[in-house]
C-alpha cells in the first residue's frame, strides 16, 4: 500500500517542494474566504463534522491541545477553555492572521509544519487535525511526528474527507467536479485551488488504508467513524 503521492498538484506532476510551495500559495490566496467557502461547499455540514471531532477529542482540564493545520482557529476555539491550553499550529501565516482577527482569547498561534512539529517529545495531550492531513507532503513522516509529540496515552484525532458509500458516489462526484470548482471561481476567485481540493481527496487513502498508516506510525486503539455516509471520516489513535 502506498501513501498519497507527494508529486502531484491538481493533475500535474510536480516535485515535492514545488507541491509544498503551491499548497502554501493556495492557502495564502484563499485565507480571507476560506470559512465562507467551507460553509458553501458543505452546506454548513462541516460545522457538524467538526463538532463531532471536538466531542471525540473530549478536552479535559489541565490539558494542552494542538489543532494542527488549524487555520483560522474554529476548532481550537472550541477545544480551548479557561482550564486548558489550545494551540493552532499551521504553516500559513495568512490563515492564522485571518484567525487572529476573529479575536479568540483562548487560542495560541504557532507556525509549524506537520513533518517538523515545533513541540518537544511527549508534551501534547491531544492533537487534532481537520481537513489538513491531505496537504502534508510526506504523510508517513507527519504521522511519526504527531506520535512523537504526544504524551503516553495522548490522543490523535483526524477529520478528513474519505470514501462515500457506493450509492452516494455518483452524486458526490458530480457535485465535486462540476460545482465546487465553480464555487471556487465565484466566491474565492481561485478555481485552481478547488480543483486541487478535488484531486487531493481522490488520491487520499480510504478509511482502511489510513487506519493502517496510523498503526504503522505506532498508534494503538486505531479506529474510524464515518460521517455523512463516508464523505468525511474521523480516525483516532492513542500513543501507547
Amino acid at each position: 500500500m502506498k501513501a498519497p503521492t507527494d508529486q502531484t498538484f491538481g493533475y500535474e506532476n510536480v516535485a515535492p517542494e514545488e507541491r509544498r510551495a503551491r499548497i502554501r500559495r493556495v492557502f495564502a490566496n484563499v485565507a480571507e474566504r476560506y470559512d465562507l467557502m467551507n460553509d458553501l461547499m458543505s452546506f454548513g455540514i462541516h460545522r457538524l463534522w467538526k463538532r463531532a471531532l471536538i466531542g471525540a477529542a473530549a478536552p479535559r482540564s489541565g490539558e494542552t491541545l494542538v489543532d494542527l493545520a488549524g487555520g483560522t482557529g474554529d476548532v481550537a476555539a472550541q477545544l480551548g477553555g479557561p482550564d486548558r491550553r489550545a494551540i493552532v499550529c499551521d504553516p500559513s501565516p495568512e490563515m492564522m492572521e485571518a484567525g487572529r482577527r476573529r479575536g479568540l482569547p483562548q487560542v495560541e498561534w504557532i507556525a509549524g509544519e506537520a513533518e517538523a512539529l515545533p513541540f518537544a517529545d511527549g508534551t501534547i495531550d491531544c492533537l487534532t487535525i481537520s481537513f489538513g492531513i491531505r496537504n502534508v507532503t510526506r504523510l508517513r513522516e507527519a504521522l511519526r511526528e504527531i506520535h512523537r509529540v504526544l504524551k503516553p496515552g495522548g490522543r490523535f484525532l483526524c477529520l478528513e474527507f474519505s470514501r462515500p458509500q457506493a450509492w452516494l458516489a455518483p452524486a458526490y462526484d458530480l457535485f465535486s467536479f462540476q460545482v465546487i470548482p465553480r464555487l471556487g471561481a465565484l466566491i474565492a476567485r481561485q478555481p485552481e485551488a478547488y480543483e486541487y481540493l478535488i484531486e487531493s481527496i481522490r488520491r487520499f487513502p480510504d478509511q482502511r488504508e489510513l487506519a493502517d498508516l496510523f498503526a504503522e506510525a505506532g498508534f494503538a486503539s486505531v479506529r474510524w467513524r464515518n460521517l455523512s455516509f463516508g464523505i468525511a471520516c474521523i480516525h483516532s489513535g492513542v500513543k501507547g
